[in-house]
């Protein structure tokens, strides 16, 4: 139970650097995330358009100096890494200007500095203990364990979007369906219907 606690515990401290949200993007906006880093950090950026359009969306990194050190356009999802040479704020944004009708969902994983070792005196020149090995083996089990998670959450976001998005349409689509079929039958009926009292009429006169 202690052996669980202390690797609980490290990791809370190594996932502090990270941030991961999930934002709507409306149509013909432009959305800017703001980070304060220092000289010589590295970060990386994983993003990735889970609903609307064409699921596709702009991005562009910038420096301080608004050096633009990323930018790609229409992309699904991508991922950015950087070690920063000056001290400042650092600005990602992403961009759906380019749509004039669909707004976007879309899922963003910032993560800035190297990771901290698991144990304080990992660095030394002796050799781990038990207890300090299997903290190592579970703290990269987890880590697999987590991106998997995000995966699958991220994939099944995505499907049952498009399924929802499929769903709706075929209702409309049956909807049409049953509106037209309806119409074209009293359509019928009433042609029918004109072909009976023409008939009647030509007999009443022809008597």
């Amino acid at each position: 139970m202690g052996l669980l606690g202390l690797c609980v515990l490290m990791l809370h401290v190594i996932l502090v650097g990270s941030t991961e949200l999930t934002f709507e993007l409306p149509d013909n906006d432009k959305q800017c995330f703001y980070e304060e880093l220092d000289t010589g950090v590295k970060f990386d950026i994983d993003f990735q358009v889970i609903a609307g359009g064409n699921y596709d969306v702009d991005c562009f990194v910038t420096d301080p100096l608004n050096n633009v050190l990323y930018q790609e356009h229409k992309k699904q999802y991508d991922s950015f890494s950087h070690t920063t040479n000056m001290k400042g704020t650092y600005k990602v944004c992403f961009s759906n200007e380019f749509s004039t009708f669909s707004h976007k969902t879309v899922y963003l994983d910032f993560r800035a500095g190297e990771e901290r070792p698991l144990l304080p005196d990992m660095n030394r020149d002796t050799a781990l203990t038990q207890m300090e090995s299997a903290c190592l083996s579970i703290h990269e089990i987890l880590k697999v364990v987590s991106d998997s998670q995000t995966w699958y959450r991220l994939r099944e976001a995505h499907d049952r979007i498009r399924a929802e998005d499929l769903h709706e349409r075929v209702s409309y689509w049956s909807i049409g369906e049953t509106v037209i079929l309806f119409t074209v039958s009293i359509g019928q009926v009433l042609v029918l219907r004109s072909f009976f009292s023409d008939k009647k009429g030509s007999v009443a006169a022809s008597t």
